[in-house]
């Protein structure tokens, strides 16, 4: 809302209007927005939670420091929530496709989670919402991303094109950041593409046109099925991922940040012509506004953190953590690098893998030798190291350091080839 109203005042040469013209300057602005929100207003959304006795339960699993814990508030990411998207709102482009997926996403799972939280707290049903609404609830968001994506004639990638190619166009190497600022020209085309950034492959890149060349000139449009069904993958076990990690205070929420900041870099370098063009990734046009939002994403998981680390006065519930995990599936998804998930996400990933591995192993020893079996202490991996002994915050500061090692690997791998 700021963007529009600035801009209207920067045409009436309104001293500093300008600046919102500048991604930078408006995602700095969210950032900022965000951590006061989430800090300031966080104390506020806590004592109400405390007030209507919105507290964790907690079972008695034999871990050092479970049963403390009981009474904390839960639900607390509507925090996080309302910590992005006000910040967003006031100072992102709303006509822009991917602010409004952005949105959508955040809004949907965010539900989905509270309506958990909701059943377990007032209804006292520990189990929650049935898992099979959970996950029709993420395959349609799927569906919703997958389809957008598909259908706007807003997504495109940008591609150079050859001199004597039809539909060639002009275009500006700071276009998408400044209003004003002319830049050096090269030709290009807009093209709906399939492809995805992947390292190890020639030039980065991976089509998802390769599984299906055996369709001859159907393979784009099967191309884009294979798409849409693998986003519904990806959203479904990420969402899920980050659920299963927020396990230990501020676990999730760190994590989460430390992604945030990683999809930002990539969000940047994918929305600038002359970044994409020297790191030789693909450029997508309008990319660069998805800034603002993941500034305002880690500005609320960083101010929530102020409560949510150890000893955590609020824990943010599966309204948080389905969100969480549903926007860094969809944020990688919208910028073309969903396959440097399991880098980037690798703790979601390890946590996930470390319950899967428990619960398969433990039916298959239960049925061959009529005695389950388990691989670890307890899943998932971090509850693990607590049966082992290790203090929570260790624990947690851990993880945030391998959380930062696979970080930069994933920004690295953009120029390995």
């Amino acid at each position: 809302m700021f963007y529009y109203l600035f801009r209207y005042l920067n045409q009436l040469d309104f001293p500093g209007a300008g600046m919102f013209d500048y991604i930078s300057f408006r995602a700095a602005m969210a950032i900022m927005l965000s951590l006061f929100i989430s800090t300031v207003f966080g104390k506020k959304i806590i004592l109400l939670l405390q007030k209507q006795q919105i507290g964790e339960i907690v079972r008695d699993l034999g871990l050092a420091g479970q049963l403390e814990k009981k009474g904390t508030p839960t639900m607390g990411g509507i925090i996080i929530i309302i910590s992005i998207l006000i910040p967003v709102l006031l100072f992102a482009k709303l006509e822009n496709t991917y602010i409004i997926l952005m949105v959508i996403t955040t809004v949907w799972l965010g539900l989905i989670g509270f309506v958990d939280d909701y059943i377990k707290v007032f209804k006292k049903d520990k189990e929650g919402l049935k898992g099979r609404f959970k996950v029709a609830g993420q395959i349609g968001l799927g569906l919703i991303v997958g389809l957008t994506l598909y259908l706007s004639d807003d997504v495109v990638v940008r591609e150079k094109a050859d001199i004597d190619e039809i539909g060639v166009q002009t275009e500006l190497v700071d276009e998408g950041f400044t209003s004003e600022q002319p830049g050096t020209t090269r030709l290009t085309t807009d093209v709906k593409s399939t492809k995805t950034t992947i390292p190890f492959f020639k030039n980065n890149e991976f089509d998802y046109e390769y599984l299906v060349s055996f369709a001859g000139e159907h393979a784009p449009k099967l191309a884009w099925l294979v798409f849409i069904i693998i986003t519904i993958f990806i959203v479904t076990a990420v969402s899920n991922g980050a659920n299963i990690t927020d396990g230990l205070d501020g676990l999730a929420t760190g994590s989460s940040a430390i992604i945030g900041a990683t999809l930002g870099i990539l969000a940047y370098v994918s929305g600038h012509v002359v970044y994409a063009d020297y790191l030789n990734i693909m450029y997508i046009p309008n990319s660069g506004e998805l800034v603002v939002f993941i500034a305002a994403f880690i500005g609320a998981t960083i101010g929530f953190m102020w409560y949510n680390s150890f000893p955590a006065q609020v824990f943010m519930g599966d309204t948080g953590s389905l969100s969480l995990g549903g926007i860094i599936a969809v944020f990688a998804i919208i910028i073309h690098k969903e396959l440097l998930i399991p880098i980037l996400c690798g703790i979601f990933l390890v946590e996930n893998v470390s319950v899967m591995m428990q619960v398969s192993w433990f039916k298959y020893t239960r049925k061959k030798y009529g005695e389950g079996r388990r691989i670890f202490k307890m899943a998932p991996l971090h509850h693990h190291y607590q049966m082992k002994g290790y203090p929570e915050p260790k624990i947690v500061t851990r993880f945030w350091i391998i959380g930062i090692f696979l970080a930069v690997i994933t920004i690295v791998t953009l120029k390995i080839r």
